[in-house]
């Protein structure tokens, strides 16, 4: 009687790879972390959004980085923790 032959697992190994590669590339410190490209007005009004939706004492909302580009264009990252525990 023969043991039947393994399946290939070319493609299981290459989603682990793709997995681990993904989350190598981000941050291991627990915040989601988006980043924005708006005229000064919208960037404004943007923030204003993420405090009022996940408060800083709460979330520890902040903006962890912003530059002023040419055109009155803002570009900002905004962190904040998944919960709120």
């Amino acid at each position: 009687m023969r043991t039947p032959a393994r399946p290939p697992l070319d493609g299981l190994k290459k989603r682990l790879k793709e997995g681990r590669a993904e989350r190598a590339r981000q941050p291991r410190d627990g915040f989601l972390r988006e980043t924005f490209v708006l005229p000064r007005s919208d960037a404004r009004e943007k923030a204003k959004e993420w405090f009022e939706r996940w408060p800083k004492q709460a979330y520890w909302t902040t903006i962890e980085s912003w530059f002023e580009r040419p055109g009155d264009v803002i570009e900002f990252t905004i962190r904040r923790l998944p919960t709120s525990d």
